[in-house]
């Protein structure tokens, strides 16, 4: 008989014989034989388990640059890692295939910690990270993984929706070195619509994670018609500036219809500059557009406007500073190596 599922963590039983999950701001109370919304965390006998720990749906090694993240470690590999399961339910979510997958739908093959690991070394990727589908629904693998990172001396980045409890932030993010954040939109009523949660814990958690000392891009998918509005854009870049440094890179990406919202067209690359401009003007130093082709993708110094790093789509093609990231110009490009 196949052993169980590893217990999760961030949990306590109930009365009821429900079971209460602690890890993200859903505060599922879970019945026996359920599993919360994020589809993989089941109440097994009065236990939670973490049913996807080891279960990788999608390996691959990738540019870190597709993360995305333009600061961090620039120019190398990522050994990327999904699995299945989201604590979201984004109508526009570009990655459904994973995030909607069930844990049945996932190989019987387990990638456990120490094989991710070994694999990122084997690979020469010096990082690995946490991507495709919501990482924080299988925090477990996550810690665990991480852990074993650090010991060997690689980094660890979470890609993620930021939709985490705050009292989790500590220890899920204790070997996190980076992450995505992908802020949906900045209104209440965009992601009790959109997205199935709130906008409110994402900010505190995105706030949480710095403190932690993770270092943070964050990513907007900007939907025709919903987020796109210049002044929403540049009300979310203030709160970045304010709350997260003007430092913080922002990543603008166009969306493209698909799963459950066909009814919207492509992002226009005019509407994704305009919405890049916005940005700018309100502080954020560093703003990028994704999911195209176009000069917005490069980094440019913020004190003379030259162009310091070019990119074409996620590959770094020239790097044009010294070996302590400045420009010519003097100036200091933030930049984690």
């Amino acid at each position: 008989m196949a052993a169980p599922p590893p217990e999760a963590r961030f949990w306590s039983r109930r009365d009821d014989g429900r079971v209460e999950c602690a890890l993200c701001p859903h505060a599922c109370r879970i019945a026996e034989g359920r599993t919360g919304i994020c589809g993989v965390r089941r109440n097994d006998s009065g236990t939670l388990r973490a049913l996807t720990y080891g279960r990788a749906a999608a390996v691959h090694v990738d540019p870190i640059e597709k993360k995305p993240l333009f600061h961090f470690m620039p120019g190398s590999r990522i050994l990327s890692i999904g699995m299945a399961g989201c604590n979201l339910t984004c109508s526009f979510c570009q990655n459904w295939t994973l995030s909607r997958a069930s844990p049945d739908d996932l190989p019987g093959d387990c990638l456990a910690p120490p094989d991710a690991v070994a694999l990122a070394r084997r690979a020469r990727a010096p990082s690995i990270a946490f991507t495709y589908n919501e990482p924080t629904v299988s925090a477990e693998y996550v810690m665990d993984t991480a852990a074993l990172a650090s010991e060997a001396g690689l980094r660890s980045v979470m890609v993620t929706n930021g939709y985490v409890r705050l009292e989790a932030v500590p220890d899920l993010y204790r070997h996190v070195d980076a992450a995505n954040v992908d802020l949906k939109a900045f209104t209440d009523d965009f992601y009790r619509r959109h997205a199935g949660a709130r906008l409110q814990p994402v900010l505190d958690a995105a706030v949480a994670m710095a403190a932690a000392g993770t270092f943070l891009e964050v990513t907007t998918l900007v939907i025709p018609g919903l987020n796109s509005e210049p002044s929403e854009i540049a009300v979310s870049a203030r709160w970045i500036r304010d709350n997260l440094g003007a430092d913080t890179p922002l990543h603008l990406s166009a969306f493209h219809p698909d799963y459950r919202m066909t009814d919207r067209p492509a992002t226009p690359p005019a509407m994704l500059a305009a919405a890049r401009d916005a940005a700018r003007d309100a502080g954020l130093r560093f703003v990028y557009e994704g999911n195209v082709r176009s000069d917005g993708c490069n980094t440019v110094c913020p004190s003379c406007g030259r162009t310091v790093v070019r990119r074409a789509g996620n590959e770094v093609t020239a790097f044009d500073l010294d070996a302590e990231d400045r420009c010519a110009c003097g100036a200091v490009i933030p930049i984690r190596r």
